[in-house]
């Protein structure tokens, strides 16, 4: 499981110094409502945890497994540009909605232990596998081989070589 719930204001230090080198390496924008809780880390009431949206995201697996992809960007996109807090049931709205997603059966298992044990399984193979942070890209070879693609950033030509090398 990650580590417990800690103010904004312990990691804003961090996440100031390196949302610009973000932007300045990709094409994402961070968005104002983000920032705003990055750049006024005192006036601001989050408490970032990952259990949530990994609950959320077990959820969104399940009812469509083949928009996995597509559906960890909705949570990225409502995170870091829309600044919604996803430690709020709220956040996900939007999402389930797009989505045609039935609101009260996904609340109903946001809250369930089912699907918090599926978010644990998630946390333990993350650790398991040495996954050294976010973002990291692995390529699945068979049910206990995987390949690290990619830790932080990593542009798409070479992430593709080290793709084709593994899958060559």
């Amino acid at each position: 499981m990650p580590a417990s719930p800690t103010a904004i204001e312990v990691i804003a230090p961090y996440l100031k110094a390196s949302y610009k080198e973000v932007e300045a390496k990709t094409a994402v924008k961070f968005g104002q409502d983000y920032l705003w809780h990055i750049l006024n880390p005192a006036k601001s009431d989050w408490f970032p945890d990952s259990t949530k949206p990994a609950v959320a995201l077990s959820i969104f697996k399940e009812i469509y497994p083949a928009l996995q992809v597509i559906l960890s960007k909705e949570l990225q996109q409502a995170l870091f540009v829309d600044g919604r807090d996803l430690c709020d049931n709220e956040a996900y709205r939007h999402i389930l909605d797009q989505y045609a997603v039935d609101s009260e059966d996904f609340y109903s298992r946001l809250a369930s232990e089912e699907y918090l044990e599926k978010a644990k399984y998630e946390f333990e193979l993350v650790q398991k596998l040495r996954i050294p942070g976010f973002p990291a890209l692995l390529y699945q070879e068979s049910d206990s081989k995987f390949h690290l693609l990619s830790h932080g950033y990593t542009d798409f030509e070479t992430v593709n070589q080290r793709l084709n090398s593994v899958t060559g």
